[in-house]
């Protein structure tokens, strides 16, 4: 399971492990209060969609696209998450006030996506029962 929660709240024992998915790290913070496996900058929006977006609802829309499709182009940065989730339970940590317009709801959906890709049994029975 995947969970989302703000980097302000306290850790709990169902977290899991704890990734930071934010490029910026969250204000007034002490990294050993986090308790976090790993910081995952890679992961998170480009500075420039981040600024475009400015947390703005009404782009929100537009900003899940494009940021979906940064996603695809970088595989090797999520790939650990996807690897951490199909373990065990994980959090992934942002900073936004924000707890419904942000990237890291956006990357929990595309990462469940893959999650249901790779559920997919490799051989599917034929109609007519004989594969």
């Amino acid at each position: 399971m995947i969970r989302l929660k703000r980097a302000y709240d306290p850790v709990a024992r169902t977290d899991g492990a704890r990734f930071l998915v934010d490029q910026l790290w969250p204000r007034g913070v002490q990294r050993s209060a986090l308790k976090i496996k790993d910081w995952c900058r890679e992961v998170a929006p480009s500075k420039e969609l981040r600024q475009w977006f400015g947390h703005d609802p009404a782009k929100w829309n537009e900003f899940q696209s494009r940021y979906s499709c940064e996603l695809d182009a970088k595989a090797e940065a999520w790939k650990p998450l996807l690897d951490a989730a199909q373990e065990g339970e994980i959090t992934l940590l942002f900073g936004a006030r924000d707890t419904e317009h942000n990237n890291a709801v956006v990357l929990k959906d595309y990462l469940e996506r893959q999650l249901k890709k790779k559920r997919v049994p490799a051989t599917r029975k034929r109609a007519d029962g004989t594969g």
